[in-house]
């Protein structure tokens, strides 16, 4: 009664949304069907939502009512054709929310998360609608399905049993309050990230204090002051912003403090994300358990490549004992050279080596972030980006001005294929703003599919956060910051070149271990000579860049590659250790991680600092138990690009076979196969090793 209660009331509130104008439930005017950005206000969202999760509800009805035989086209493909109004209306909400969020749509995301938890329940938890999926499953030997057929007909089955499907009801209640309150847990721990980062600032009013930093650190500074309403100069959490203070200042303890707001963010005081941390980790266990495994990273790998907890916690030591020795090589020798130019402290901290590590770089190889920039003005590397494309793959990206975008920032471009057919929307979002979380990431505003013999093209999109111009100076990129660019156009390629029926297995619908591959691949055309002599070009002059400065960039390439990789170890380390425990830790979160990573540390830990309260990527991102996968992606791109490496960087015949093989396929078959059919053989850690130089 009280489900039938609730639908009455969400087609009550559907009946009355429906009164007005929604651009979010209605059909888009704009070219290419493209969203309506322009008309979607914050009061739209809540009764969009509303209406999306009642015609899901009904959509989900209409395969159990049914009473024809279940087969694969009324119930398999049937579940995934439904909520597609529900599909587009989240696929909107939660990329603005990253992107372009505020208050109100924090607000908005709190009343929704339980309305989209109970829609969750209502599908997984749904016995007859799990039967009918059973009912196909046991003879799917016997319907002749194609590969994306079966793999979708899998998937389903396998969804509804990690989805609590055979519980008894008791549990099923249990699971169902369980997932809700960590939808609600994860979301608030977003929140103090975000509010923890935006609220510290580092205000400088004595010019002396700027000392050794860039005149555009400098500029950024006066301009984030005067946006704040402030005398002087203003640093905050924004990577743009505190990479560049902590690489250039020659005020150590300006560096500390700056160091340590970052590495306490969400630690205590107002935006706390200590407990919370510790009440996700619980409810995961809930949540593994009563399903049947033994820790959350059980339940969690078993849909990845690499299949168990085992299998990682291997594959990191494999990678990480090794390292380890090169790491602290890595360290000992910027030490020894802070030592020698005046550097008088016992111990070089975490503040201290992004400066001295700049410092020696500079030395060892006559190299800086500052001597690259004006060869890197973002527009013409936007351009290489886009030629890059072009040259493997055959596409082009055509700038659009009609197209509706969410924050004027945002440019738009018009995928076309080598045969001038259409692909994707590309958005591409560069900027920092205080309504936009830290970091890059590609998302995707709608994924290809096709339906109804109807092919949708993608809407993708990248969103960067980097330096924006200022004053006369147009905006600079760092060579790392390219790096940056290509690695997310990777995985927008991914996106844009997508091919296949269903779109929960295509594009970027591959195993979390496999999705690192194609961006991950695209870092390494930053540092191919070839390839940097098409663009790079002084911003000024328009001098090429000189040979001896792209010859220090290669040679530079695996520069710190021991600290490096440790560091992401590090990460991937702390992820599983959080995720393979059996119950939550008596210990406070910080000292968990302090402990935890202690035995592989390779510099001082600060009393008071972790990561794990602002570890977005696995407390509230899709990568709990996952972040070694950026690792093994590192291994597979790194076998991979060694084809191209061989054949020719620009090389059509390997690129087509990419394309066609791994960014078109999605996850439509075992990635394990989906590889093999591009490289020929399995890859093989070493590989990478022998790319960072890690190897006697």
């Amino acid at each position: 009664m009280k489900r039938k209660l609730l639908i009455a009331g969400l087609v009550l509130a559907v009946i009355s949304s429906c009164k007005m104008e929604n651009p979010l439930l209605t059909e888009s005017t704009a070219p290419f069907g493209a969203l309506q950005f322009d008309k979607i206000r914050n009061e739209h969202y809540l009764p969009a939502f509303e209406q999306g999760i009642a015609e899901a509800k009904a959509e989900i009805d209409a395969i159990v009512a049914n009473q024809e035989e279940p087969t694969f086209e009324n119930t398999i493909e049937a579940m995934e054709y439904a909520g597609a109004t529900l599909d587009r209306v989240a696929g909107i909400f939660y990329n603005l929310m990253e992107a372009n969020t505020n208050d109100e749509m924090q607000q908005i995301a709190e009343q929704v998360s339980p309305m989209l938890t109970e829609y969750s329940m209502y599908v997984s938890l749904n016995n007859d609608l799990f039967q009918k999926v059973k009912a196909v499953y046991e003879k799917r030997n016997e319907l002749g399905l194609d590969q994306d057929q079966m793999t979708l007909l899998e998937d389903n089955y396998k969804s509804f049993v990690r989805g609590g499907a055979n519980l008894s009801d008791e549990d099923k209640a249990l699971y169902s309050k369980w997932s809700e309150e960590l939808s609600l847990t994860t979301l608030q721990f977003s929140k103090n990230v975000l509010a923890a980062t935006n609220a510290y600032t580092l205000h400088i009013t004595d010019e002396a204090d700027l000392a050794g930093l860039p005149e555009y650190v400098k500029t950024m500074g006066a301009e984030t002051a005067e946006e704040k309403g402030l005398e002087g100069w203003a640093y905050t959490l924004d990577y743009p912003s505190y990479g560049p203070f902590l690489k250039y200042s020659t005020n150590r303890d300006l560096r500390q403090q700056i160091w340590m707001a970052y590495n306490t963010r969400a630690i205590g005081g107002e935006f706390d994300n200590t407990e919370i941390v510790k009440k996700i980790v619980d409810l995961r266990i809930k949540i593994a358990n009563i399903l049947g495994y033994e820790t959350y990273a059980d339940y969690a790998l078993e849909e990845r490549m690499a299949k168990s907890k085992e299998t990682v916690n291997g594959f990191i030591m494999q990678l990480l004992e090794p390292s380890l020795e090169f790491a602290k090589k890595d360290v000992a020798d910027v030490y020894a050279y802070a030592k020698a130019n005046g550097f008088t402290e016992p111990k070089l901290m975490p503040w201290d080596f992004s400066y001295w590590s700049e410092r020696y770089q500079e030395a060892e190889y006559a190299l800086n972030e500052e001597q690259l920039k004006p060869y890197f003005q973002l527009e013409s590397c936007i351009d290489a980006v886009f030629s890059l494309a072009n040259r493997l793959y055959g596409i082009t990206f055509h700038e659009l001005d009609n197209v509706p975008v969410y924050h004027e920032d945002v440019k738009v471009y018009e995928v076309k294929d080598a045969d001038g057919s259409h692909l994707a929307l590309f958005y591409a979002d560069f900027f920092p703003r205080a309504s936009k979380r830290g970091g890059a990431w590609m998302t995707e505003f709608r994924g290809q599919s096709i339906r109804n013999g109807v092919e949708y093209r993608p809407f993708i999109s990248t969103v960067m956060n980097f330096t924006k111009p200022s004053g006369d100076a147009p905006s600079l990129i760092t060579h790392s910051e390219l790096t940056t660019f290509l690695h997310e156009f990777g995985h927008a390629l991914h996106g844009i070149l997508a091919q296949g029926r269903y779109g929960s297995l295509t594009g970027t619908g591959v195993s979390r271990d496999f999705v690192e591959l194609p961006s991950q691949i695209m870092e390494n055309w930053a540092y191919e000579p070839e390839y940097l002599n098409s663009f790079a070009k002084h911003y000024q002059t328009g001098e090429p860049i000189p040979a001896e400065l792209i010859e220090k960039i290669v040679a530079a390439k695996n520069y710190l590659a021991g600290y490096g990789q440790v560091r992401q170890l590090h990460f991937a380390y702390l992820d599983m250790a959080w995720h393979t425990l059996k119950e939550v830790p008596a210990v406070g979160t910080v000292e968990f991680e302090q402990a935890t990573l202690a035995p592989y540390s390779i510099m001082p830990s600060a009393d008071g600092a972790a990561f794990s309260t602002s570890f977005s990527h696995i407390f509230s991102g899709g990568y709990s138990a996952g972040y070694y996968s950026y690792k093994w992606a590192e291994v597979l791109e790194a076998d991979a690009f060694s084809l191209f490496k061989e054949k020719g960087i620009f090389n059509t015949e390997v690129a087509t076979s990419f394309r066609k093989n791994i960014l078109e396929k999605g996850g439509a078959e075992d990635e394990a196969v989906i590889y093999r059919n591009f490289r020929g053989h399995d890859p093989e850690p070493q590989a990478l090793m022998e790319k960072l130089g890690l190897v006697k």
